[in-house]
């Protein structure tokens, strides 16, 4: 039977998504991940956003215009925000939420709806697979911060953590090409999660600890997206020790007001978080320093967003993602809302907030890139694009390199030319 898998949203998605994917394809299914003709499609939803919600509903008409005949079985966190949205269509034939997405497996020939209550403890995948240089793997998911603008931990549930020895047990598999089936095997590991910060082992911060144990396997290793109160000199002191450490930091600031963060519930200030990128800086001068900046949330004055410009540019971000504010119901930010202490910002404003920050985006890509001119860096080399070989350094830059003799998956030493399209172009050094 081919079952198509559909996923949307955030890296832990994706994860979850291969796991699945792994399993089927050991009982036999035949499992694609591009939207084509299938026996069934499974979505793994999104509801971070108000149009992630709309995304996952339209992936459901794409399916019926594949195969009017298929069935469809839906999870994540859209299902999990609200099943109805997807029971109520037509072509549905189950719908589950965020736990227990395995269960899937058991439920091909089901009809209905089932969403179990969210795991206290931490649910365990099994082994997920990768057919890529590069794998994640899921060592953290839920989330205690509860930002005002953020329905995730509702959907998700509490923070809870992955056994180390799971983790380490999958990393071994990768890395060999075990959990590949002889595959190449990946050069580089993401740890994602959707609080990543948060990972503990035995109740204690447990971040740097796993670090030390994952150096151990020889290949890159990556974090996804930190928060800035994980950031401290011991940390990035023993960070730096490490030998397979990538220097690239994702440290998510959604605003860069003082102000709009503490509306946000964020526990800084545009200060603080400005000494957290001094000290990344002073342990990894060219670290690439990425981050999230949402733009117009609720009343956000024309000076608050001038605020977060200043605060932009003395970061020096080597990118970020920009993302217009998307009021989710049942979040502290609808309360604010509705209780009439702050008023939504207009569309126009917003558009207009968005189109500026993405003009200095392009400007700090361009002005980072340039900083690193015939530096040398660790290039992985993963796709072929045109006459390129495409992949990306240890800091996350995006390379253009010429050249005929390139091995797909290995890792070259390449000098930073000039910026390029979207990265840099560079050569074999």
């Amino acid at each position: 039977m081919k079952i198509c898998i559909h996923t949307l949203g955030c890296k832990v998605n994706q994860y979850e998504s291969d796991a699945l994917a792994e399993c089927l394809r050991k009982l036999g299914h035949e499992v694609c991940t591009d939207l084509e003709i299938a026996d069934i499609y499974i979505l793994n939803s999104c509801a971070v956003t108000n149009e992630a919600e709309r995304k996952s509903r339209q992936a459901v008409s794409k399916f019926y215009a594949l195969n009017p005949n298929a069935k469809v079985l839906v999870c994540g966190c859209a299902s999990e925000k609200d099943d109805a949205q997807f029971s109520s269509l037509k072509n549905v034939n189950f719908v589950s939420g965020v736990a227990n997405k395995m269960k899937l497996i058991e439920k091909l020939d089901i009809d209905g709806a089932e969403i179990d209550p969210l795991p206290l403890a931490y649910d365990d995948f099994g082994l997920s697979t990768s057919s890529n240089t590069r794998a994640y793997v899921k060592i953290q998911d839920g989330c205690n911060n509860f930002c005002s603008y953020c329905i995730i931990p509702y959907l998700r549930g509490r923070s809870r953590s992955r056994d180390i020895v799971s983790i380490l047990n999958e990393v071994e598999g990768l890395v060999s090409g075990a959990i590949t089936d002889n595959k190449p095997f990946v050069n580089e590991i993401v740890l994602t999660g959707i609080n990543l910060s948060d990972f503990k082992i035995d109740g204690k911060s447990g971040l740097i600890t796993l670090l030390k144990e994952l150096d151990k396997f020889g290949v890159r290793i990556r974090l996804g997206s930190l928060e800035q109160g994980l950031i401290s000199d011991d940390f990035l002191k023993e960070a730096k020790a490490l030998k397979n450490f990538c220097p690239h930091f994702h440290l998510s600031m959604q605003s860069g007001s003082s102000s709009v963060l503490k509306r946000m519930n964020r526990k800084y200030t545009a200060k603080e978080y400005l000494k957290s990128v001094r000290k990344i800086r002073k342990f990894f001068p060219d670290s690439a320093i990425t981050t999230d900046v949402i733009v117009g949330f609720l009343g956000e004055t024309k000076k608050e967003f001038n605020e977060t410009c200043k605060t932009i540019k003395k970061a020096k971000f080597a990118s970020m993602h920009i993302f217009p504010f998307s009021l989710r119901t049942g979040t502290v930010a609808e309360k604010l809302l509705l209780n009439g202490k702050y008023s939504l910002v207009s569309s126009e404003i917003i558009k207009k907030r968005v189109k500026k920050l993405e003009k200095i985006n392009k400007k700090l890509k361009k002005k980072y890139i340039n900083s690193l001119k015939g530096k040398k860096f660790q290039m992985l080399t993963e796709t072929i694009h045109d006459d390129f070989i495409v992949g990306h350094t240890e800091n996350f830059i995006k390379c253009y390199l010429q050249a005929n003799i390139v091995e797909l998956n290995t890792l070259y030493q390449v000098e930073i030319v000039e910026p390029y399209k979207d990265g840099a172009l560079v050569k074999i050094s």
